[in-house]
């Protein structure tokens, strides 16, 4: 049943669509930009209410066909499909109405590091950071090596990239939090199988003025790139470490040759950490009380878990077992983030009822 409350709304969104469009054909130069952004915000909103109302009047018309023996037959079959279908067309018209995280639509910045398992969580983590990356060039995604440094075993002891496109932090904002692997080490000359972790963090990018930096707040100190070397380190006197003195956050990168590139590729992870805490910070205080089904992306969570020997990944915060870990590490991820974005869609309307 619908309420009156939610039809009220979905008549302010409709009217308030007319409304701009009949702005658009007055407005002066200088206010056509804002207006067209808010008409494509609502577009696809108005679009959904517009189809799940054809299909409720469609409905109610062949409801009254059915006391005409004649069109009884007719009106009992499309009845039956049309009641089939609008719960689907309901349920995308008050997803379309939820409140939109203003971040979903940005690029993201990717962090792994290992955690418990000495070399074994550095080797994961540099296949995990590679498996974004495939998954980034399935998507037609730009994915950019900010920081990369290597240990001796092949593995890393941190890796840093700004994955751009579309949509990427909506995609990926659920990665974040600590993903544990099992298996034999190609070191474990017993045969045993190790657990380690490495811990993932996703961050919408951040702009400048999303996050006013001062100056006076920085310490910056330069240093001599250190690592195992490899692809992605350069070995020279370049490496930068900002320290941002009011929230204590430190970010070191030492990719590029030159201290300049550096000190950019630094600030944009920086702005990047303190806008995630800030969004963090206050959507803890909107909802204090509760958590999503889908966790609250705290890296202290552990929420996956990759068993090579029986060849399954399991994220623990929806239940979900899938045994083709090895598409998965290719890049093939779409399945998981597919559940988690669907789960997290059904608790937000739970919560809105």
């Amino acid at each position: 049943m619908t309420s009156a409350g939610l039809l009220a709304r979905l008549d302010q969104i409709t009217r308030r669509s007319e409304e701009l469009r009949a702005q658009l054909e007055t407005a002066p130069g200088g206010s056509i930009a804002a207006i067209s952004k808010e008409l494509s915000a609502l577009d696809p909103v108005v679009e959904r209410i517009q189809a799940w109302r054809e299909a409720t009047r469609a409905r109610d018309d062949a409801a009254a066909m059915l006391a005409d023996p004649e069109m009884k037959e007719l009106a009992e079959a499309e009845l039956a499909e049309l009641d089939a279908g609008l719960p689907g067309l309901e349920r995308e018209m008050r997803l379309a109405l939820l409140p939109k995280d203003a971040a979903d639509e940005r690029s993201a910045i990717l962090e792994i590091r290992p955690a418990a398992g000495g070399d074994e969580a550095g080797i994961f983590a540099g296949e995990l950071f590679n498996a974004y990356q495939r998954y980034a060039a399935n998507r037609g995604w730009r994915f950019s090596v900010l920081d990369y440094d290597e240990n001796e075993v092949g593995g890393v002891k941190g890796a840093t990239a700004e994955i751009e496109g579309t949509g990427v932090f909506a995609r990926l904002k659920f990665e974040s939090g600590v993903h544990r692997v099992q298996r034999v080490p190609a070191t474990e000359t017993q045969g045993r199988i190790h657990t380690s972790t490495v811990t993932v963090a996703i961050m919408p990018e951040a702009e400048e003025v999303d996050v006013q930096i001062n100056d006076s707040d920085l310490r910056i100190d330069t240093y001599r790139a250190s690592g195992a070397g490899g692809q992605h380190v350069n070995k020279t006197d370049s490496a930068v470490r900002i320290t941002h003195i009011p929230t204590g956050t430190v970010v070191a990168m030492q990719e590029e040759k030159s201290q300049h590139k550096n000190k950019a590729k630094a600030m944009k992870v920086l702005r990047a950490r303190i806008y995630e805490a800030q969004r963090q910070s206050l959507a803890n205080a909107r909802a204090a009380d509760r958590r999503g089904q889908v966790g609250t992306g705290d890296r202290s969570e552990r929420i996956r878990t990759y068993n090579f020997p029986q060849g399954r990944v399991t994220d623990h915060r929806i239940g979900l077992t899938l045994h083709k870990i090895d598409r998965i590490m290719l890049g093939e991820m779409d399945d998981i983030f597919d559940a988690l974005i669907a789960e997290d869609e059904a608790a937000r309307l739970a919560a809105e009822e």
